[in-house]
Order: C-alpha cells, then structure tokens, then sequence
C-alpha cells in the first residue's frame, strides 16, 4: 500500500477523532481491519495517527503560532487535521522529504477541503517551514571563518 493512501486513512481517523470524538486506538484498529494493512503500512500508519494525537497540544501550538490570522478554532475541520498531519511528519519525520510532505497535504486538502484549502495549506506549511529554516540558520554551528577566528585567539 502507498504512503500517499497511508496518510489518507491517517487525515480520515485523525478527523474522526477530533471531529467524532471516537477514542483513536480504536479508529485506528478499525480502519487497519477493514483495508488490511501490511505490517509495514499499518507500522507507518500507526506512527502518523499516534504522533499527532499524542502531541496534539504541541502541533496545535505551533499551528497557532504560524497561522496567526485563522486561529484554530476558525479553520475548517479537514484544513485543520490535514495541517495537524502534516506538522508532525515535517517536525518528527525527518527521513520524509519536505516537499513530499507539503506536496502530500496539499493534495489531501484538494481532495477533501473546500475550493481555497489546498492554497490555505500550503500557504501555512510554507510560512511554518520558512520561519523554522531560518531558526534552525541562526542557531547553526559556526560558520568557517568564525571557527578560524576562535582558533585563532587561542
């Protein structure tokens, strides 16, 4: 089974769960059943749908800290939980490629979001990973020439 499919039964059970309040082990079981996952699947998925409900508080803070002009509560249900998916695997996954995250959500957002939400989603993963980028720079190592310049002064 593709990781494409993979992350759209993980976007459907994560909804489920914030939308239908149905305890996520239990959506998880369930959907593993009725597509009959291979090992390997099931592993990935499992790993999608628990990564994000178990550090829920954490994503959606940071959610509220990159779309500041649609706070949580405002986005749309599957514009929320398409995020919510893919914060954790741009955060968490790092043997994912970025742009196969962000490309992956935007489809999910097309495919079940409204007419703007694939541009929504992007748009908030793009200004999420542009402000991250340029943290992750700042709090790098030394540059070569500020490496020498230390050696130097010893």
């Amino acid at each position: 089974m593709s990781r494409r499919l993979v992350r759209e039964l993980a976007f459907q059970i994560i909804f489920q769960v914030d939308i239908g309040h149905i305890p996520w082990k239990e959506a998880l079981t369930r959907t593993s059943q009725d597509y009959d996952l291979p090992t390997k699947s099931r592993i990935f998925l499992e790993e999608l749908v628990g990564g994000v409900i178990n550090n829920l508080e954490w994503i959606d803070n940071l959610l509220t800290e990159f779309s500041t002009e649609w706070p949580l509560q405002r986005m749309a249900n599957t514009d929320r939980n398409i995020l919510r998916l893919a914060v954790y695997e741009l955060m968490r996954m790092k043997d994912v490629p970025v742009e196969v995250t962000v490309n992956e959500a935007v489809e999910l957002a097309k495919a079940y979001g409204e007419a703007d939400s694939g541009r929504f989603v992007n748009g908030v993963l793009g200004n999420m990973i542009r402000k991250i980028s340029r943290a992750v720079q700042a709090e790098g190592p030394p540059l070569p020439a500020e490496t020498e310049k230390e050696e130097s002064r010893r």
